[in-house]
């Protein structure tokens, strides 16, 4: 059971505290740091100081960090040219030494597209489709030959499909709630299929039509890793728990129901659940950077137990 480590940065978080989250990850010996990529705060915050770049803060850990799988949750499909993205992908996994995995999703928050100019087209979703298809071809193609793409969006021809990664295949993370084209997109594209914010009974019906996807595709299910990503606020006692999720906004029951919030034993508890339907892989939203004692108590009373 792997447990990593996402970060929402855009909510305020600067390069030198994402380095001190990632290290202290890396220290207490979670599998991953995970950030999103969002360029405009959500909700009441102020965001200060201000958004920072998924690929390029991912360059700065692989140089400084040895261990830890580092990636998104998920890359907007409308940031960026798909070539360019398997440049910056490829080159982030090289800086690494192979330890990159990426997270590709359509896009949705449009207002942080108005904030700073990005377009926010209608069809997103054959985007994301074309984008999956020609980085994973890019990557693919034979050093010495050329990559060629004609699609409705996106146009290639020639390409010398360089940088290569490091890994031999950059791990493909696809998510999200959608009945039918979301499973097809990752029975063909996925290394692992996740499910963020969702119930148990949501995942296992999500995870059910993932991995039917997948064997109408000709492949494994079992080749598929399921996820989910999870908010989470853990103490020691009822005080503890109730201070950190006041710390982020929240209450104790909606966490509760909603995420991986109580005591260790409760939070052991919950991922159980999922286990029993699919999950092997647990993405731990941690809001609240600066409380680096709740990643030690992660580590040292949940992560043990597992």
């Amino acid at each position: 059971m792997d447990l990593r480590i996402f970060t929402e940065p855009q909510q305020g978080a600067d390069y030198d505290t994402l380095l001190t989250v990632a290290k202290a990850t890396e220290d207490l010996g979670f599998d991953a740091f995970f950030r999103s990529d969002h360029y405009l705060k959500m909700g009441d915050v102020d965001g200060l100081p201000g958004p920072t770049d998924a690929w390029i803060t991912l360059a700065g850990l692989a140089r400084e960090t040895r261990r830890i799988r580092l990636g998104t949750l998920m890359t907007a499909a409308t940031f960026r040219l798909p070539g360019v993205l398997a440049i910056q992908v490829a080159q982030v996994d090289r800086m690494s030494g192979g330890r990159v995995e990426l997270g590709l999703g359509a896009g949705w928050f449009e207002e942080e597209h108005t904030a700073y100019g990005i377009p926010f087209p209608k069809e997103k979703f054959g985007r994301l489709e074309e984008q999956l298809e020609i980085v994973t071809g890019l990557w693919g193609t034979p050093p010495g030959e050329t990559y060629d793409f004609h699609g409705k969006h996106y146009d290639l021809t020639g390409s010398p499909a360089l940088p290569k990664p490091a890994q031999e295949k950059v791990p493909v993370l696809i998510g999200g709630h959608g009945a039918q084209r979301t499973p097809r997109l990752a029975a063909r594209y996925a290394d692992e299929f996740n499910m963020p914010f969702s119930s148990v009974e949501d995942s296992e019906r999500q995870f059910g039509r993932v991995r039917e996807a997948a064997r109408e595709a000709g492949r494994d299910a079992d080749e598929l890793v399921l996820s989910n990503a999870l908010v989470v606020c853990v103490g020691k006692d009822d005080q503890e728990v109730a201070r950190r999720a006041a710390a982020i906004g929240r209450e104790v029951d909606e966490l509760k129901a909603n995420g991986l919030a109580g005591s260790p034993a409760e939070v052991v508890d919950k991922i159980g659940r999922y286990a029993e339907v699919g999950s092997r892989r647990f993405y731990l939203q941690v809001l609240d950077l600066a409380d680096l004692d709740h990643l030690e108590l992660i580590a040292s009373q949940v992560q043990s137990q597992l």
